[in-house]
């Protein structure tokens, strides 16, 4: 019996250490950086080589916000481009542009796949491209975004993350779903980049090398949601940096409804569980050979949803206050890191006003995530896309 609760707690040990490394890793992260020489980039004339950019904007069912995205692509400062939109399962009665910059596909069957709806638009480009940057039907693009990704393939990349900022703040759950984007941003972008590692994919506001593109996904089914998070751990594992391109900006549609936020993160939550491996793989595969993408990729992977490793901290910290342990004031000290860590985010992208007051309101979002995660086994029968009024 002592060998057996010698073993249990060793356990119980073990679980904690891993938990509270979920916690405080980003913060592990800013110290790195901390103490790193800076990235210094040499200046890039933009015009050095001009890239033939193919703009693939697809759409599920909705079109009502496609020509004000289209609208936003066609000021774009840039003359080097063509734009691809897939209109699966929708009508396209109404969406007529007269630009010949502009090209309407509609597939004949409901291909409900991004991946499939980007392959549908690279079988029909209209010249062969070198490159191709995926926007959602709901996003606008800032009129440098091309200029921008060019800086960062003139260095050399072949694979680039923007930024995603939101339209508006009107709504608290906005406010938090921003909030929350700036948190990865700043960790699993900014600094995940600075520490010569990679950007994490956001799924739109994106650019890659179309035979990279082509190359790590044409041969692979992905079903439903999470095709970013298979592009990502394809592009790792062969070696190539996805840079974060900070001004490279794509402006975002938050979730402004508890329904929309339901939908949303059972699909994203569902992608976590099913794609994790990938992290695993990669983490032994960077140690294997030294390679420090790797394994900084693959740790960052490995991280569950925000709001989960939260959960299981305060269960832990609940779980020492009733055993009377001196551990609750390790977990104390670890929410006081983690929360520092989260500000040191919020401050760094000078984030509004809205955003600070809205964080009163992070208990219901946490409960609308517990409900997310209920839903996640049904996530991709209970919707395909987020929608959007």
């Amino acid at each position: 019996m002592i060998i057996i609760e010698k073993l249990l707690n060793i356990i119980w040990i073990l679980i904690q250490l891993i938990i509270s490394f979920q916690l405080m890793y980003p913060v592990f992260l800013f110290f790195l950086h901390a103490f790193k020489r800076k990235r210094v980039f040499f200046s890039i004339d933009r015009s050095v080589n001009t890239l033939d950019y193919a703009i693939i904007v697809t759409a599920y069912q909705q079109t009502h916000l496609l020509p004000e995205t289209v609208d936003s692509i066609l000021k774009l400062n840039y003359h080097k481009y063509h734009v691809y939109i897939v209109a699966d399962n929708c009508d396209i009665t109404n969406l007529n542009f007269s630009n010949p910059c502009v090209t309407v596909l509609r597939p004949e069957q409901v291909l409900a796949s991004n991946t499939k709806s980007h392959f549908y638009a690279i079988d029909r480009f209209i010249r062969d491209h070198d490159v191709l940057t995926i926007i959602d039907s709901d996003n606008l693009v800032h009129p440098d975004y091309l200029n921008e990704l060019n800086v960062y393939f003139n260095r050399g990349y072949d694979a680039i993350q923007g930024v995603r900022l939101p339209k508006s703040l009107q709504t608290t759950l906005a406010c938090l779903d921003a909030a929350r984007d700036i948190y990865y941003n700043y960790y699993d972008g900014h600094l995940l980049f600075e520490l010569g590692s990679s950007a994490t994919l956001a799924g739109s506001g994106m650019a890659f090398r179309v035979t990279l593109y082509r190359e790590c996904l044409e041969d692979l089914e992905i079903r439903g949601a999470g095709f970013d998070k298979v592009l990502q751990a394809e592009i790792v594992k062969r070696g190539y940096i996805i840079a974060h391109a900070p001004d490279a900006i794509v402006y975002d549609e938050k979730t402004s409804q508890s329904q929309q936020l339901v939908n949303q993160r059972s699909r994203w939550i569902n992608t976590w569980f099913k794609y994790c491996k990938f992290g695993g793989s990669l983490l032994l595969e960077g140690i294997a050979s030294f390679n420090r993408n790797q394994v900084l990729f693959g740790i960052t992977l490995l991280r569950p949803p925000l709001f989960m490793f939260i959960l299981l901290s305060i269960i832990c910290l609940l779980v020492n206050i009733l055993m009377e342990s001196w551990v609750a004031v390790f977990w104390v000290a670890a929410f006081l890191i983690f929360f520092i860590g989260f500000f040191i985010a919020l401050h760094s992208e000078r984030s509004s006003s809205k955003i600070y007051r809205s964080l009163l309101g992070i208990p219901r979002f946490i409960w609308l995530q517990i409900v997310s995660l209920y839903h996640s086994r049904r996530a991709n029968k209970r919707s395909i896309a987020t929608k959007h009024l």
